[in-house]
């Protein structure tokens, strides 16, 4: 019967200590005043976190309440030191400062904090070498959904500590690890951890020091991420090479709409590995394959079978050396994708002069919002296209436009772009700059683009840097700023 009567009393006492907890963390601001309020309370004010009960029941609950109640003051006050709090049972405290005193303190804050489901402690270097120190009271069960831990000066050994804190984590839906470059070393620790977090749903390894090896490794552990949505690898520049032998389980992906490998140094065999596997994400809605200069001429089959993909919604390739049997590819393909929002074919040199072939489906694209076309060579006759394609209706959803670094378009060109660019209702961004190395004098054509501004109602934005105004068209500009009922920032340098 004591034994009984124990228990009772401790299941209490836990019941009560887990609901103090609870008001801490609840969200409507109404409760988050009366939570302040309990936090402040005095020994000689009413306090919600002591429930009334027979004395001869309460000396330990009351105790561990007083204990418990002391403790979160602590926590409150450690954040407080900060200048922060936690809401809706998140706590960011990225770039915050925190010093290797703040470790300890935090680790014994985090404690007092079961409910916590999301936890930010990016840009904050001193957390390298310290990770166990923050973390080692999650106990299994925790409800942490959400971990980022971006440019921290991870170590290795916080590596391989995470890797075995993972399996605890069985909530835990975002990863991100990035910009910590030394835990490349203690991949083998994290992926294995990575195995039991299946609810897993973003992982973000951008430059974390990954190598070749390392793809073989990750491969390993994509067979239990079942639920993952966005897989981030880009800027991990040893990964060349990896995907070769080792991108097979990438297929297991189903759920993939976020695909990043920008600036990996892709090779040839890693395009003509990924070209059989990326076509069969066919729930992806986002590739990044930009700054991987080897594509150029390796790419046509993996180009070609994107028209596979009919979620696909933004396709970024800028800066891939694309070749003209790897353009036309692209082109052809591209018609198929009609639910593209944002293509980015910036510093691919053979754009310039075949835009024709993208001409179907820029006609076709009703629901692009981003085209970037920096360095592209683009021709006088690309800009009549362009103009035409606009002045018919098409491109009507577009937000923002980039034209910039194309120093070969003629006065004519821009004359006829900027006499339809008004067709554009919904444009937010215009960039028209020239190379850093080349100065020109603007034409008649400056004219046409203020007057285009004025029939553009979402306007905010229009790069103009290198470009050389005339006395007189700088007045004209004077005075569109003066009578102007809206702000819109003409980026022009001072218009050297």
């Amino acid at each position: 019967m004591s034994q009984t009567r124990k228990n009772t009393s401790s299941e209490g006492e836990t019941k009560r200590q887990t609901s103090s907890v609870n008001k801490f963390l609840r969200g409507s601001k109404a409760e988050s005043r009366k939570e302040n309020n309990d936090l402040k309370t005095t020994d000689s004010q009413p306090s919600n976190w002591i429930q009334k009960t027979a004395p001869s029941e309460t000396a330990k609950p009351l105790s561990s309440e007083m204990e418990l109640r002391s403790s979160m003051e602590k926590y409150e006050q450690f954040l407080q030191k900060l200048g922060k709090k936690a809401v809706n049972k998140c706590l960011d405290l990225n770039n915050c400062g925190l010093t290797t005193a703040d470790m300890k303190e935090m680790g014994e804050a985090l404690e007092m904090i079961p409910e916590l489901e999301e936890l930010n402690l990016s840009w904050n270097s001193k957390v390298g070498g310290n990770l166990p120190l923050i973390l080692q009271k999650f106990q299994k069960g925790s409800k942490i959904q959400m971990l980022e831990l971006v440019d921290c000066t991870l170590t290795s050994e916080d590596g391989t500590f995470l890797g075995q804190l993972l399996p605890m984590l069985q909530s835990l839906e975002v990863l991100d690890l990035s910009i910590n470059r030394d835990i490349g070393g203690s991949l083998n620790s994290i992926a294995q951890g990575l195995k039991s977090t299946s609810n897993l749903k973003v992982l973000k390894l951008h430059s974390c020091g990954l190598s070749q090896k390392s793809v073989k490794v990750l491969d390993a552990a994509f067979r239990y991420l079942a639920e993952l949505r966005k897989l981030d690898l880009s800027c991990n520049k040893d990964l060349g090479g990896g995907f070769e032998d080792s991108s097979a389980q990438l297929v297991m992906l189903k759920h993939l709409q976020v695909l990043d490998l920008h600036q990996c140094s892709l090779t040839a065999d890693d395009v003509m590995s990924l070209t059989q596997v990326i076509p069969l994400l066919s729930n992806l809605q986002e590739l990044d394959l930009s700054a991987n200069r080897k594509m150029g001429s390796s790419s046509e089959n993996l180009l070609s079978r994107l028209r596979f993909l009919p979620a696909l919604k933004s396709l970024v390739v800028n800066n891939c050396a694309l070749e003209s049997e790897t353009f036309t590819a692209l082109a052809e393909s591209s018609v198929h994708l009609s639910a593209l929002e944002v293509f980015n074919l910036s510093w691919n040199k053979c754009v310039g002069g075949n835009l024709k072939l993208l001409l179907e489906t820029l006609k076709l694209s009703m629901s692009l919002r981003v085209l970037r076309l920096s360095s592209c060579s683009l021709v006088t006759e690309d800009m009549v296209l362009l103009a035409s394609v606009i002045q018919t209706g098409h491109l009507a959803k577009l937000r923002k436009l980039d034209l910039s670094y194309n120093d070969s378009i003629c006065d004519a060109g821009w004359t006829m772009f900027c006499q339809n660019v008004r067709f554009l209702k919904e444009l937010i961004e215009l960039d028209i700059s020239l190379r850093p190395s080349n100065f020109r004098d603007c034409g008649q054509w400056f004219r046409h683009l203020l007057c285009a501004v004025t029939k553009l109602p979402q306007i905010t934005e229009i790069g103009m840097k290198r470009w050389i105004l005339p006395a007189s068209q700088e007045e004209e500009l004077e005075c569109f700023d003066q009578d102007k009922k809206r702000s819109i920032h003409f980026d022009h340098g001072g218009f050297q």
